[in-house]
């Protein structure tokens, strides 16, 4: 095992999925879609949902502290919610109605049309995350996903689906921090000027 080689091979991934990305102009296209979204939702009044598993779970609540508190710059607090968070709420859903449906019944309890749904797998196939995304078609909550490889079954089920190029869920996941990153950048300027 040699760290500079592990180090300069992860580098040289994360380095290709980056540049693939960066020429992916369809891909381009979804995410400033998806920007607009999440825009009008907070011009409307409302807010963004956030949810994911594991590694991803980490990432909504990263962005949704992103949201509420700032990221590069004094602003009024944009209201945001990992569905991730709450202990109580995931053990007596996870109990009562199943794992998969710990983020629809929080969509279906706190989300309204004027709100936006976020999730983030990176296989694209979590089935908590299909059954949220299913519940947003159902009360007519926008959606978007962050997802990778094929994209799965998420990117047939969201309004926006951004896949991020990559082969390992490391790269990936990089990948999905790049974009939370940019969305949340991109509304604090349309919301707050550049």
């Amino acid at each position: 095992m040699d760290p500079i080689e592990y180090l300069k091979k992860n580098l040289a991934l994360s380095i290709q999925a980056k540049q693939q990305l960066l020429m992916d102009e369809a891909c381009l296209r979804l995410f400033e879609r998806a920007v607009m979204a999440v825009v009008d939702s907070y011009k409307q009044g409302g807010r963004i949902y956030i949810a994911g598993n594991g590694g991803s779970a980490a990432d909504a609540q990263h962005l949704a502290a992103e949201f509420v508190s700032k990221l590069a710059r004094e602003r009024a607090a944009l209201p945001a919610e990992a569905l991730t968070v709450d202990s109580s709420i995931l053990t007596a859903i996870g109990n009562d109605y199943g794992y998969d449906l710990v983020f629809a019944r929080q969509v279906a309890g706190k989300a309204t049309a004027k709100d936006v749904f976020l999730g983030i797998t990176t296989s694209g196939q979590s089935p908590n995350i299909l059954k949220a995304l299913e519940q947003c078609r159902s009360v007519a909550v926008p959606s978007i996903v962050f997802c990778g490889r094929d994209g799965g079954k998420v990117k047939l089920m969201a309004d926006h689906a951004i896949i991020a190029p990559g082969d390992t869920t490391s790269t990936i996941q990089e990948l999905h921090i790049v974009l939370a990153h940019t969305l949340c950048e991109c509304v604090e300027a349309a919301m707050f000027g550049e």
